[in-house]
């Protein structure tokens, strides 16, 4: 039995075919008992639309798309979820695709976004796309950059001042009397680590006596962080630092279960603090002090910031929001 289309749903419940793209579309006013009869009729019928040829129709669909940074970092996955939120409230959808922290991957998502025409597109670049991104808001779909700032400006942008969140992770370590720190993150050519990284280091200038080492990871996973910690205890004890700072939660979670394994006492003899605040910072076996960043604020400002795009495309008014970061302190460093 072939289905139902648009021409079915009219001749069953007696109206236009154009009602029915009506009442489908919320496009035009549509009298209740009219739009009753429709859906009813749909109903009956089973009626689905075909929303790929709709989209051929109108040259743009009612997805966007988000290319993020690491899909397995709640940090992420709670951005998405306020910016799906917020777009599923006025009838968008959101497709994630999860770049892991790589340029090709990053670039496959952008193919395939551009091909699907999406409304618009959230990202959180691994590198240096702005060119691809150019092209793609040139062809009817506005970009936000998001946890991450376009220095040229040319883009709008919801992100995190990392910079002062490194210095206050640094400061707080400093404060309880720390002076041989060490940050761990990488790869350094990410936005979000160098950016940590120079604010520990603004801190650290401004102490006497005070030093900062750095210990580069191939990524940002709790996996990096434990074999970065390994490396660092197979130094004697006067070799090591008596701070850590971590360049997220889950290098900072890597990085206590080695301390706790060699037997080190956190933060007796190593004080160790994260960034991000996720909700397993708080649950680890030694509450870890963070730097939060107001994810769920971020994803639903992004989202805020497309849509308004989206609905007025020849505005050309790009805006850049900067949320602060807050010191959450905890046993970790305490």
């Amino acid at each position: 039995m072939a289905a139902a289309n648009v021409r079915d749903v009219a001749a069953l419940a007696g109206v236009s075919v154009g009602t029915v793209s009506n009442v489908l579309n919320a496009s035009k006013p549509v009298a209740p008992a009219t739009a009753a009869r429709v859906q009813a009729a749909i109903d009956k019928l089973g009626f689905v639309r075909n929303e790929s040829a709709r989209q051929l129709r109108v040259g743009h669909s009612r997805t966007v798309g988000f290319t993020l940074l690491d899909i397995s970092n709640p940090f992420f996955t709670d951005i998405a979820s306020a910016a799906e939120e917020t777009l599923g409230r006025q009838g968008r959808s959101l497709v994630v695709g999860n770049s892991g922290d790589s340029i090709d991957r990053e670039r496959t998502h952008l193919d395939l976004f551009e091909e699907q025409r999406v409304a618009g597109l959230l990202i959180t670049p691994v590198g240096r796309v702005y060119p691809r991104l150019e092209r793609l808001r040139d062809r009817g779909s506005p970009v936000v950059l998001v946890d991450r700032h376009d220095p040229d400006r040319a883009f709008s942008s919801v992100s995190v001042d990392d910079r002062h969140g490194g210095f206050l992770a640094a400061a707080h370590l400093l404060d309880q009397g720390r002076r041989s720190l060490a940050f761990i993150g990488g790869p350094s050519e990410l936005f979000q680590v160098s950016q940590r990284s120079a604010g520990a280091h603004d801190a650290v200038d401004g102490r006497a006596g005070a030093g900062i080492r750095t210990i580069e990871t191939e990524a940002m996973t709790a996996e990096e962080g434990r074999l970065a910690a390994e490396r660092l205890l197979a130094r004697p004890p006067r070799a090591r630092p008596d701070a850590i700072f971590a360049a997220n939660d889950l290098i900072a979670l890597g990085v206590l279960q080695a301390l706790i394994r060699a037997g080190v006492r956190v933060p007796d003899d190593i004080a160790l603090i994260g960034y991000d605040d996720i909700y397993f910072a708080s649950a680890a076996a030694i509450p870890l002090s963070s730097i939060r960043q107001p994810a769920a604020d971020i994803g639903r400002t992004a989202a805020e910031v497309l849509l308004h795009e989206i609905e007025n495309p020849d505005e050309g008014d790009y805006r850049h929001v900067v949320f602060q970061p807050e010191l959450v302190v905890r046993e970790s460093t305490a």
